[in-house]
């Protein structure tokens, strides 16, 4: 039993001098050390690219409205055509004859008229001496009536007659390119013919897109001024070749459509550009670069100071007394500069850049002031 008293004495002895060591080493531990750098606070334009194709404002077959020879065309295929500017010719006589009958027959129909107005004056002074009976003279009204709707009918049918002239000389509706003609000379036109050729307006051109719900909440295209009127003409339009040029002149948003496509998750927007050398053809695809008009203050770090775990995303940074402290951040655009943080830093707060693998939320830190003096230069 003595024995046993002993034992456990010397083992109590070893114990409480292994504690005593352990704890004498913890608190000898030197302190981590970390590098520092203020966060940036920098002005940037939140931009956002999108496949998009162009379109023509204006998009139209030419149709032949009446039927006839087609006598002549007057234009080259693929060239710019102006507006009212005449395209093809169909044999007129035709209908030069049919505006000539219908004068002829308004001219009868005037004749007629002076007639019955004629013979009705002289029914009134004849009624009131009762010469003719009140018959007579209601027949004499009733022709007079007749002969003034016939002239009516005649303008009409001269008008008529004169539109279907006019129809034989087909000419643009608008300026723009035209494409090759699928109708030759001396060829029977008619309406049902379908197309002769197609006109596509040039300049301006439409820019066609969709954007997600989410990059539309983004750029707050979502926001209505007081007038109800859109906040979209606060983005600029940018247009990118597909070579990866930027094309010169930009755009402005015109449209923002009304309802998300329920299986797409997108939204259609299109823009307008100008087109002066026609460098842009409806179909090409394009990159449409959205981007804001005024640049913001936007918070800057740089991307090895942002960790992740199961919480999400997350910088230290180093508080009063040389204290690290976690900050939960939501993350935004990607700069050559480092990555802007959306949410939960300060503009004035300075964060762990180096070190970061031995520091841990609340626990004091030595900050190497000459390598963070480099950091900020």
């Amino acid at each position: 039993m003595p024995n046993k008293m002993i034992l456990a004495t010397l083992v109590g002895a070893v114990l409480l001098v292994g504690c005593g060591e352990s704890t004498k080493s913890n608190q000898s531990a030197p302190l981590p050390v970390v590098t520092t750098q203020n966060v940036q606070n920098v002005q940037h334009q939140q931009s956002k690219s999108y496949i998009g194709r162009t379109e023509a404002i204006e998009d139209t077959s030419i149709t032949a409205q009446v039927s006839g020879y087609l006598q002549s065309r007057h234009f080259s295929e693929g060239q710019v055509v102006e507006k009212d500017q005449l395209l093809y010719s169909i044999e007129p006589s035709f209908y030069e004859a049919q505006v000539a009958s219908a004068k002829a027959n308004l001219s009868q129909a005037r004749a007629a008229l002076k007639k019955a107005q004629l013979d009705f004056a002289r029914g009134q002074n004849l009624i009131k001496s009762n010469n003719i009976s009140q018959a007579e003279f209601d027949a004499l009204t009733s022709a007079r009536q007749s002969a003034n709707a016939m002239v009516d009918a005649g303008i009409a049918q001269v008008k008529v007659a004169e539109v279907n002239l006019s129809y034989t000389s087909i000419r643009a509706p608008f300026r723009g390119r035209i494409s090759e003609s699928k109708v030759s000379t001396g060829d029977l036109l008619s309406p049902s013919s379908g197309a002769l050729t197609t006109l596509v307006s040039m300049d301006p051109i439409y820019t066609a897109f969709s954007i997600s719900e989410r990059e539309r909440l983004l750029l707050g295209m979502d926001e209505i001024e007081g007038d109800g009127k859109d906040k979209s003409n606060g983005v600029d339009v940018r247009v990118i070749l597909e070579d990866g040029r930027i094309y010169e002149h930009q755009g402005k948003l015109d449209y923002l459509g009304n309802r998300i496509n329920l299986k797409t998750g997108t939204l259609n927007m299109r823009a307008i550009v100008a087109n002066p050398q026609q460098r842009l053809l409806p179909g090409q695809h394009v990159r449409v670069e959205l981007m804001e008009k005024q640049p913001t203050n936007v918070i800057v770090v740089p991307r090895k100071a942002v960790q992740t775990d199961l919480e999400g995303n997350f910088v230290m940074v180093v508080t009063k007394g040389n204290v690290a402290e976690r900050r939960n951040v939501a993350l935004g655009s990607q700069l050559p500069n480092g990555i802007i943080i959306r949410s939960g830093l300060d503009a004035n707060e300075e964060i762990i850049t180096q070190g970061l693998q031995r520091v841990r939320n609340g626990i004091p830190v030595q900050v190497d002031q000459t390598a963070s003096i480099k950091q900020g230069e």
